[in-house]
């Protein structure tokens, strides 16, 4: 399985990841890769509630594009 993440620097320098395809799913690292190692395993225990749960696994959001303001 394959889920687009988003991974965002807060004010702290923590690097917080979110996945839009399960919502509430979101884990944080103090660098890139234990962020993104974090979050692997945070899918997983989502994924795997959901299953113990009878849910359906959502499938991975369509990017379709950015959007750029001159703000």
């Amino acid at each position: 399985m394959r889920f687009t993440v988003v991974l965002e620097k807060d004010e702290d320098c923590i690097y917080v990841v979110t996945v839009p395809a399960l919502p509430g799913c979101i884990s944080d690292g103090r660098t890139v890769e234990e962020a993104m190692s974090n979050i692997k395993e945070a899918i997983q225990g989502f994924i795997d509630d959901m299953k113990s749960e009878g849910e359906p696994i959502p499938s991975d959001i369509e990017i379709i594009g950015n959007v750029e303001l001159n703000a």
